[in-house]
């Protein structure tokens, strides 16, 4: 049997999102990541010491693959030139194009994606603000690092300060290494195109954009492994408390955001013919006494018409 609803008291529609109140969100979220770079310098020999931490642990571990991919990129500039781009660009372009793609043509997994991306992002300022680590290009050169994006600054926008334009090395905390969102967030990218972009290129691309983030920010100096562990664990814990920052966030604004109360439908009159003060209408009628305004009192014509003539039809027995 087919359900049906009484007018008026169907389920309220999911609130449809607006990309003039999604702008400003994710403004907001970049600013406070940026905002959190900068303030989180916090002492530069501890940073140090923190990277030279990570190193020791990695070597302990033999994951040392920082070196070897370093030196490859500092001997091969067609290798290391592309990787210097892939850096200072991609993370910046391929984020919020699928964010964008997302809005415009998979809406309902908009919301999830995005408080994912955020949250995870937040996390990892907490990360910068914790634990402020210097990268491996900013070790003393006895360590065995060059900073490739200063060896081949001459081909780009960026200087000496990692991706900044020259001139803005200053406005942007270079010891922010731990943990690398420049991983998590290809790695965010990833997921995205391997489970709705629908085709084998797609998720090829969701495979390969991920893993070529990790070899680039190794190779490039500007990252340890454990740096890009720690990016990929920090979008872990973002996926599974999204969930929560979007009931928290509901019901947020189910608090302090009035709903409109749906109005029920009049269903009153449905199933009867009386249009007012008791007058009903009769087949073929608009209002109430139509025929009566038509004829005459007592003038409405028979069943049998006696007065049309010989020639006219006799009425159906």
């Amino acid at each position: 049997m087919p359900h049906t609803e009484t007018p008026g008291t169907e389920a309220d529609p999911a609130p449809r999102l607006r990309w003039w109140t999604e702008l400003p969100l994710i403004l907001l979220v970049y600013a406070c990541y940026s905002a959190g770079r900068l303030l989180a310098r916090g002492d530069v020999a501890g940073a140090v010491d923190h990277g030279l931490a990570l190193l020791r642990a990695e070597k302990a571990l033999y994951l040392n693959f920082e070196h070897p991919l370093n030196r490859l990129f500092t001997r091969e500039p067609w290798i290391g030139i592309p990787a210097d781009f892939w850096y200072a660009s991609l993370h910046y372009l391929v984020t919020p194009a699928l964010l964008v793609w997302l809005f415009r043509s998979r809406a309902v997994r908009y919301r999830a994606a995005r408080t994912w991306l955020m949250t995870s992002t937040l996390i990892g300022l907490i990360g910068f603000t914790l634990l402020p680590t210097c990268p491996p290009r900013l070790l003393d050169a006895s360590h065995g690092f060059v900073d490739t994006m200063a060896q081949y600054s001459s081909y780009g926008w960026w200087g000496g300060a990692a991706s900044a334009p020259r001139g803005m090395g200053d406005m942007t905390n270079q010891y922010a290494a731990m943990p690398s969102l420049h991983v998590g967030w290809a790695l965010w990218c990833g997921v995205i195109l391997w489970r709705h972009g629908g085709t084998r290129l797609t998720k090829a691309a969701g495979v390969a954009y991920p893993l070529i983030t990790t070899i680039v920010v190794m190779g490039t100096a500007n990252h340890y492994f454990l740096d890009a562990v720690a990016g990929a664990a920090v979008m872990g814990a973002g996926l599974l408390l999204a969930p929560v920052v979007m009931r928290t966030a509901d019901r947020v604004k189910a608090r302090f955001v009035p709903r409109v109360a749906p109005v029920p439908a009049d269903t009153s009159a449905a199933g009867s013919s009386i249009v007012s003060a008791g007058c009903q209408t009769s087949a073929g009628e608009r209002i109430p006494r139509q025929r009566e305004s038509r004829f005459g009192a007592g003038a409405e014509p028979s069943a049998s018409p006696k007065d049309a003539g010989d020639g006219a039809p006799a009425a159906a027995r």
